[in-house]
């Protein structure tokens, strides 16, 4: 059956022959003979997203070559696979050609924007990468793209959007075939831009390939990942590859951090610069600098004012609390006018973008006997410092954190987010967030240890082994002046605990609860 993504494709897709298909990427073929006639409609590596018609992508897996899923695609309708040498000796029995390629996972991106006659090349499109700000940044560009152009497509974190058509995002950045169906899809429909979150991820294993943006953008980078790229230097090297000419004609650059500052000088497109924080030296120099800020203390937004190449300042906001939003707003409003949306536009449309699912979002509001409640995706370092930074000026009483790590990935960073926590939070209630295939308790103590750092006698310090359970503890603790932030998973709708995704989320355990109050 077809996954909801597998379906974000052109209702009249573009049907090319595939010896077309196989001439234009010199691929030999084996297996089965190639009729002249042999028409393709999509291109997948999902054996899950197969429909009639379509080319099957066999790559390489971590574990499980995915030629070993290639017959289950051709029963589905795959008319013909493409794999490597290793995946060809798998399939050459099952009855259809099979075009062999040196990476076929580099080259999904750029056969899936061939058979779509490349819709990228006819849209408006923007890329956003960096480690925190990516999703915040994307719905702030989107609302100046919609305010200039009309609907859009838009892919990230939270969900996969063609016009009001939207599903939950299965990842960041979704698989090349995927992009360009639905860059195909939106132009169907008569779609003129596109906005999307690119993950370093999605650079590393070419899930962009086979589109060159009209604007890419990079809000900054902090540790993340490392179990991936291994260390900063191989983090920061991907993302680098989105600033140059096979993937961007454009680039804005914030400035803030040094690898920004670096990312700069080294990019092969032509770049805008942008400095975020008042006063830094990185203002006297970059493109674009915000020289004035005004931390809203009501928590709902903040205003400030941008510096043009010109020397011209701009009146802006962000609707986000916080330093952090400043510095994604003015981003996205660089963003968006390099897009070729007017300057004006652009900076009206992100100060009233509309909430964003998991970011800095406002699900409990202030009231007699009852706390703040804000829900917000932080899980690095950095990230967990901005959002307490930002959460301190608008909380009159304590403010308490519920939060956990992520298993199976960088368990460096655990001690770290205790740390933080500990120093900049008043009340820790630590949870699990995705332990995935690691025991929870171990995730826990490895927060615990950083947190003994800071307090060795825990004290305000709770340990919840649900995050359910770790929510309702916050309640319960929380006092009318005080702030629950709940970070971690944001938006996320599920949880993975040994293997298993459990239907959750942050957010409707806080609506449970004020439903409970109400009918108390």
């Amino acid at each position: 059956m077809t996954s909801p993504q597998g379906r974000l494709r052109p209702e009249q897709p573009h049907r090319p022959r595939v010896a077309d298909l196989a001439a234009a990427f010199a691929l030999p073929v084996e297996g089965a003979p190639l009729p002249s006639d042999l028409l393709a409609s999509g291109v997948t590596v999902s054996s899950a997203d197969v429909e009639r018609g379509d080319v099957f992508v066999a790559v390489p897996g971590a574990t499980v070559h995915g030629a070993r899923f290639a017959e289950g695609a051709v029963a589905a309708g795959a008319v013909a696979v493409v794999t490597d040498r290793a995946g060809a000796t798998l399939v050459a029995d099952l009855g259809v050609p099979v075009l062999v390629a040196d990476d076929p996972r580099a080259l999904a991106g750029h056969l899936a924007a061939a058979l779509h006659q490349h819709p990228g090349e006819r849209l408006t499109t923007v890329g956003v990468t960096g480690t925190n700000g990516k999703t915040t940044t994307t719905y702030f560009v989107d609302s100046a793209l919609r305010a200039a152009l009309g609907e859009t497509v838009l892919m990230g974190t939270v969900e996969l959007r063609i016009g009001d058509q939207a599903i939950e995002s299965p990842r960041t950045t979704v698989e090349a075939p995927v992009v360009q169906s639905m860059l195909a899809r939106g132009l169907e429909l008569g779609l003129a831009a596109s906005v999307m979150e690119v993950s370093s991820h999605a650079l590393a294993l070419g899930r962009v390939n086979g589109l060159v943006l009209s604007v890419a953008g990079f809000t900054n980078l902090q540790r993340d990942h490392l179990d991936f790229h291994g260390d900063m230097e191989g983090y920061f090297r991907a993302k680098a590859q989105l600033f140059t000419p096979g993937h961007a004609r454009h680039g804005v650059i914030v400035v803030d951090d040094e690898w920004g500052r670096r990312l700069a000088t080294e990019a092969t497109v032509p770049v805008d610069t942008v400095a975020t924080h008042v006063g830094a030296p990185e203002g006297e120099t970059a493109d674009w600098a915000v020289v004035e800020a005004d931390i809203g203390l009501d928590g709902v937004g903040s205003s400030f004012v941008l510096r043009g190449p010109d020397g011209t300042r701009h009146t802006a906001a962000s609707p986000l609390p916080g330093l952090v939003n400043v510095s994604n707003a003015a981003l996205a409003i660089v963003i968006a006018h390099r897009a070729g949306v007017a300057l004006d536009v652009a900076i009206d449309a992100v100060a009233h973008a509309h909430e964003i699912p998991g970011r800095m979002e406002r699900v409990i509001e202030r009231a007699p006997g009852r706390p703040l409640g804000l829900v917000d995706y932080a899980h690095t370092p950095d990230a967990l410092v901005l959002a307490l930074e930002a959460v301190r000026p608008i909380t009159p009483g304590r403010l308490i954190i519920v939060f956990g790590s992520d298993g199976d990935r960088d368990q460096g960073k655990r001690p770290i987010m205790g740390q933080i926590a500990a120093r900049l939070a008043d009340v820790l209630v630590v949870t699990d967030e995705n332990p995935r295939s690691e025991e929870p308790a171990a995730i826990r103590a490895a927060i615990l240890s950083g947190v003994r750092e800071q307090r060795p006698t825990l004290a305000d310090v709770h340990e919840a082994t649900s995050r359910r359970q770790a929510i309702h503890d916050a309640l319960d603790l929380a006092e009318e002046q005080d702030t629950i932030i709940i970070t971690g998973k944001g938006h996320e709708p599920t949880q993975e605990i040994a293997g298993v995704f459990h239907r959750y989320n942050d957010r409707d355990v806080l609506l449970e609860h004020q439903f409970e109050e109400h009918t108390a």
